[in-house]
């Protein structure tokens, strides 16, 4: 992806020399903005103590500290509660149609390398109908931020279990509980080669910032899931994440760092000997040199899956949270742009609309 034509495409100047190449692309602000200047006049109607909430006060705070212009800041959702976040940003945007978002968001992308293209979708509207879309998305990196809000239930229409709910929920359309196994949302990203993932929790503001941040400035397609709390139809859901005993159950994630966490770090994740995977240890029993040290650089995905596999797939008690991916490879939508310039720059130019349409393939028929 280093032609001249791409990064004249892309950017109208030398890349290397552009203040624009640190963050993914995206022209920034030529004067200061605030957080009001994302903000819309749009009453925000979710209701009293929902996780969107804070989701979305973090992101209207988070864009004029990167300094992303308002004008190229674009949110594409689906259907469902988190689905009218682009109601509330002062920015362009799309409520489009349910699981459908990553597929127009593509479309945006791919026209507009200058854009930072948002995608804000739930774990019903992204993992269900939307699931096909979704993972071709994060299959080919487009240059995306994908934001799936995981409240583990539909909200919108009411409180019907979800692809994330655990095992044996009641809700109205399993009056006897659930017998699906869920989804695990993180491991499913890294299961399509996603070139950033990462998780978070929505009352966590320093952590979800340092993941919007993160991710803003990767090029190429950003799976983001957000542990998101639904106060009317699966209220508590993440306790265990957030209560007195948080530091027991949330595995913290840090590049270049050994995984160690609980009270006073007595808690470690080392390899598994008898499975071959990871497993948790109380620190105590190990050698300092079997904790795993986390690599979200590591190209291949198999140490960040093995890390994925150590969230409870019922209630949860224990999640590790933070970036699990982070790599570069080309993205798609540079990659379109690239084959596009490149023909245009080596096509005839006297060459008319009905011998492009032909091609050059002909056949005759007696």
């Amino acid at each position: 992806m280093n032609s001249p034509e791409l990064k004249q495409l892309l950017h109208g100047q030398d890349f290397e020399a552009s203040p624009l190449a640190g963050l993914a692309g995206v022209p920034l602000s030529l004067e200061p903005v605030d957080r009001k200047a994302f903000v819309s006049d749009q009453e925000v109607r979710w209701c009293p103590g929902c996780g969107d909430y804070a989701i979305l006060a973090a992101f209207q705070s988070l864009m004029p500290d990167l300094g992303i212009k308002r004008e190229n800041t674009v949110i594409i959702s689906g259907i469902g509660c988190s689905s009218r976040f682009p109601y509330y940003v002062d920015s362009y945007g799309m409520h489009s149609i349910h699981g459908r978002a990553p597929a127009i968001a593509t479309g945006v992308a791919t026209a507009r390398p200058d854009l930072g293209v948002w995608v804000v979708t739930g774990d019903g509207d992204a993992l269900s109908i939307g699931g096909n879309h979704l993972i071709h998305a994060l299959r080919r990196n487009v240059n995306l931020t994908i934001m799936v809000f995981n409240n583990r239930i539909y909200g919108l229409t009411k409180g019907q279990y979800s692809p994330t709910s655990e095992p044996g929920k009641v809700t109205k359309s399993t009056p006897l509980g659930s017998v699906d196994q869920p989804f695990n949302p993180v491991a499913l990203a890294l299961g399509a080669e996603a070139s950033f993932v990462a998780r978070t929790i929505d009352s966590d503001r320093a952590h979800l910032t340092k993941v919007l941040r993160a991710a803003a400035n990767h090029r190429g397609a950003k799976f983001i899931e957000i542990y998101q709390n639904c106060p009317i139809f699966n209220d508590g859901a993440f306790d265990a994440l957030k209560g007195p005993g948080a530091d027991e159950a949330i595995i913290h994630l840090e590049h270049g760092e050994p995984i160690v966490f609980g009270q006073q770090g007595h808690l470690c994740v080392v390899r598994d000997a008898n499975t071959g995977g990871l497993s948790v240890a109380e620190r105590a029993h190990v050698d300092e040199s079997d904790i795993v040290v986390h690599d979200a650089h590591r190209p291949d995905a198999s140490l960040a899956f093995a890390l994925s596999r150590l969230t409870d797939s019922g209630v949860l008690h224990r999640s590790p949270i933070g970036i699990f991916r982070d790599v570069e490879r080309p993205a798609y939508d540079d990659l379109v742009r690239e084959q596009v310039q490149l023909e245009v720059t080596q096509r005839d130019p006297n060459l008319g609309l009905a011998e492009l349409i032909a091609g050059n393939d002909t056949w005759i028929v007696d």
